[in-house]
């Protein structure tokens, strides 16, 4: 039996947080993911902006006011948040800490400042970095999308330098050269069979 497999047969599983510039295809991977192993727990997380097309409440987000996210972050009821592209986001820290007391494997889906965040108020979280095969490909996707006017578009690829030259904070980098790949490679870092 190899360490990794007896190791994690008596510990429980760690939060796991997956980050990377937008349009690199975070929510593609973590979707085949959850496909392949539904058990793996994705935190749904909180966001100012409106949905966009196919999007449900709780869902992919749970859809709220600038009141409402106000008095989460007044409340102390997000583990993270941050803001992007004009709108807020946020991770509800109650549901987090429930699903890890009770042995599930969790997967945060956020951005470089969440992650930061996360790092902060939970040191033993698992970093992952989620890169592009090239910035040519990442400009192709983001631009591929077509549900954003170009100042977003360009919001969005200003912070991808940023993000990109940050990844050396974590833990790990998966590049995205196939989802199913890193879909497989994520699972194995966060031990799941």
């Amino acid at each position: 039996m190899s360490e990794a497999v007896s190791r994690g047969a008596t510990r429980r599983p760690r939060l796991t947080v997956l980050s990377g510039p937008s349009g690199v295809g975070k929510s593609t991977v973590v979707a085949h993911m959850r496909k392949v192993h539904p058990e793996v727990w994705l935190s749904v997380s909180a966001t100012t902006r409106s949905p966009r097309p196919g999007e449900r409440d709780g869902v992919q987000y749970h859809f709220v006011r600038d009141d409402e996210f106000d008095k989460l972050v007044a409340n102390g009821e997000l583990l993270e948040w941050a803001e992007f592209a004009g709108n807020r986001y946020g991770t509800p820290r109650r549901a987090v800490l429930e699903r890890l007391a009770a042995g599930v494997p969790v997967l945060l889906e956020i951005d470089l400042q969440g992650a930061r965040q996360v790092r902060e108020a939970m040191p033993e979280a698992q970093l992952v970095f989620l890169a592009p095969p090239g910035w040519d490909e990442l400009v192709r996707r983001l631009t591929g999308r077509g549900t954003e006017p170009p100042e977003v578009i360009e919001r969005r690829l200003e912070a991808a330098r940023v993000e990109l030259a940050a990844e050396e904070e974590f833990d790990t980098t998966l590049v995205n050269t196939s989802v199913e790949d890193v879909a497989r490679e994520l699972l194995a870092l966060m031990q799941v069979d």
